[in-house]
């Protein structure tokens, strides 16, 4: 709610004072929320409230309750809506004020800056070393090169915030220290920024293990040298409406087979295709998962996401795959970097 400080006023605002608030206020952002002493959500106000009450003969030196707007549009916080987010998005209402049971307002969702707000808390893997990128990694983690403008972590964190994911945990290892130095607590970039620190390399899933801390019921885990522009909201409605336990972002990828493939059966050929095409599905490296699910995360070892999909496979646990039709690509090698370099300056992050 950092950016948004300005937008906020206490009740005994006269009208004159709010509408200096609201000269100074962003174009887009040219809404007022008025509380109460114990910040308690009481109207809203824009500069066409302020004009219909001064043509009702209001005067402009009353209290602000003369003028504000009393059957404004809030969400709860304890039962955000997404369906409802969608439409106020589509009746271009940017500011929306997110308030708890007793009405005080928590936070205003800027839907101009962001697209939603998915209630999930996020962990991003960053304490690889980087290996097959040195010698670019011998002094910086390799989340932190730079691809285009900003480092690949950080195309990662801004792309979770637009999707409203705000509380996140990055685990780091190798070079942790550059990594909470960069991002510090989040309050910079409006979210909330921990870390969980692994003595010995956990694998790629281990550390979320250590992490007992989470706000939400469902977590979504990537890793951190990924540059996608993977629709989180869709991938979120697609875990809830298929009851996972665990989704998987998988990335398509066709085999062409340039000559005919023989069906054979104890040396009868049975069937054959011309050149057929194959889809295979790899793991993109992104999850989305029930809270609950991550209690079978062993503790303190290491331990790979495979492990854990093969164990909820066996347990006949509700495993999805959620294919990215959108971009994505794994900075793994310096011809991933360099392509990643060329790519940035035509995808849409």
């Amino acid at each position: 709610m950092k950016s948004l400080e300005n937008n906020i006023i206490p009740l005994s605002t006269s009208g004159r004072e709010a509408l200096i608030h609201l000269d100074k206020a962003v174009v887009e952002r040219k809404t007022l929320f008025i509380v109460d002493g114990s910040s308690t959500l009481q109207g809203t106000l824009t500069d066409g409230d302020i004009r219909r009450g001064l043509i009702a003969g209001k005067d402009i030196d009353s209290s602000v309750e003369n003028f504000m707007f009393h059957n404004f549009r809030y969400l709860p916080e304890d039962n955000l809506a997404l369906s409802e987010i969608d439409v106020l998005r589509k009746n271009k209402i940017s500011l929306v004020p997110i308030v708890d049971a007793s009405k005080r307002l928590i936070k205003i969702l800027d839907l101009s800056a962001q697209k939603t707000l998915l209630p999930v808390d996020a962990v991003i893997m960053a304490g690889g070393r980087g290996e097959r990128l040195k010698p670019l990694t011998n002094t910086t983690p390799k989340p932190l090169l730079k691809v285009g403008p900003k480092p690949i972590i950080e195309h990662n964190i801004d792309r979770l915030i637009y999707f409203g994911i705000e509380n996140i945990t990055i685990s780091i290892k190798y070079l942790g220290e550059q990594l909470v130095e960069a991002f510090g607590d989040g309050q910079s970039k409006g979210a909330s920024i921990s870390y969980i620190s692994e003595v010995t390399p956990l694998g790629t899933l281990g550390a979320v293990g250590l992490i007992d801390n989470f706000q939400h019921e469902h977590v979504l885990v990537m890793n951190s040298d990924l540059l996608t522009n993977i629709d989180f909201e869709d991938f979120y409605q697609t875990y809830l409406n298929t009851n996972a336990d665990i989704a998987i972002a998988t990335v398509p990828y066709l085999v062409n087979i340039p000559y005919a493939v023989l069906e054979v059966e104890d040396s009868i050929i049975k069937n054959f295709k011309e050149k057929p095409s194959y889809t295979y599905y790899s793991n993109a490296g992104i999850y989305l998962v029930k809270r609950e699910i991550l209690k079978l995360i062993p503790k303190g070892i290491f331990y790979n996401a495979t492990d854990l999909m093969e164990l909820l496979i066996q347990k006949n646990q509700n495993v999805i795959s959620y294919p990215i039709l959108g971009y994505w690509l794994d900075i793994g090698k310096h011809e991933d970097y360099i392509k990643a370099q060329e790519d940035i300056k035509h995808i849409n992050l």
